[in-house]
C-alpha cells in the first residue's frame, strides 16, 4: 500500500518530468522557428525603396 506522502512525492516528480519535457520542445521550437524564414511573413513596407537607382 502506498501512503498519501509517497503518492505525493510521486505526483510531484511525475509533474517535474512532464514540465522539463515541455520545457525542452518548447526551446527546440523556439530554436528551429528562425531556420525557415518562410515562417515569417514578409513586410513590402519594410524593405528599402530602390526604383530611383534603376536606370531611365
Amino acid at each position: 500500500m502506498i501512503s498519501n506522502n509517497e503518492r505525493m512525492r510521486i505526483r510531484r516528480q511525475m509533474q517535474r518530468r512532464i514540465n522539463e519535457v515541455v520545457a525542452e520542445r518548447r526551446r527546440a521550437r523556439q530554436l528551429e522557428v528562425p531556420a525557415e524564414p518562410a515562417a515569417q511573413p514578409l513586410d513590402p513596407a519594410a524593405e528599402p525603396d530602390t526604383s530611383h537607382l534603376t536606370p531611365a
